[in-house]
């Protein structure tokens, strides 16, 4: 059974109606990115952060798994599919998806504000300011925020050298160091890259250009797949 990985990034998502990534403002839903997505942020006022992510994990439980998530949990009927994910949504998994890794964490869970690796579901969309860790610790987002490791970073490279085939889904391939999972590809493995506008891409062989949003160019190409 061939491999696929896909590798996608806040375009899939935002067609289900979310933003999950800073706008070219360096906002993200009218906040600057320096007070809610970074531990200094959290340091200096960790109520604004719980609450900014509140809000984000109510809309991430509002929307829905647009056509593109559908399509790739489909891709399993006929092969290995591992997703990488740069979102912090749950989309992939309600849509059918069984193997998902998380590069930035998942805001349907929590994290100990000590030791990252301590993690909880959420219940409901709320993190209280009262609610702690077995360690004793406030709970914050499990999100990984700019300045932190990304903890998945090394399983996903992994994951991509064993890829047969590779889909880039939604990325501009502007966020490190997920950017450079595509590096990790063999030059052999015939890579397919879809969204509207393809980010510039060098010396890569067996590229296939896909300019068409995520809900338009991924059913049409796991139908492919599928009919091969």
């Amino acid at each position: 059974m061939k491999h696929v990985v896909i590798l996608t990034g806040a375009g899939i998502s935002a067609e289900s109606g979310l933003k999950t990534f800073r706008d070219s403002d360096g906002l993200w839903e009218g906040y600057d990115i320096e007070e809610v997505a970074t531990p200094q942020g959290w340091q200096r006022n960790p109520v604004l952060v719980q609450q900014f992510y509140n809000e984000r994990r109510k809309s991430v439980l509002e929307a829905k798994p647009n056509a593109a998530h559908v399509a790739l949990a489909k891709l399993e009927e006929k092969y290995k599919v591992t997703i990488i994910t740069q979102n912090i949504d749950d989309l992939h998994e309600r849509a059918g998806s069984t193997n998902v890794v998380h590069l930035h964490g998942i805001i349907t869970h929590s994290q100990s504000s000590k030791n990252a690796k301590l993690t909880y579901p959420v219940n409901g969309w709320e993190i209280g300011m009262d609610e702690i860790c077995e360690l004793g610790s406030p709970l914050r987002p499990h999100v990984v925020w700019f300045g932190e490791d990304v903890p998945m970073i090394e399983t996903a490279m992994n994951i991509c050298t064993k890829a047969d085939i590779f889909m880039l889904v939604g990325s501009s391939l502007a966020v490190y160091p997920a950017a450079g999972l595509v590096g990790y590809v063999g030059h052999e493995v015939t890579k397919y890259i879809i969204d509207p506008k393809i980010p510039a891409i060098y010396n890569l062989m067996q590229l296939i250009k896909i300019e068409e949003r995520a809900t338009v160019g991924v059913p049409k190409l796991v139908d492919e797949l599928l009919n091969d």
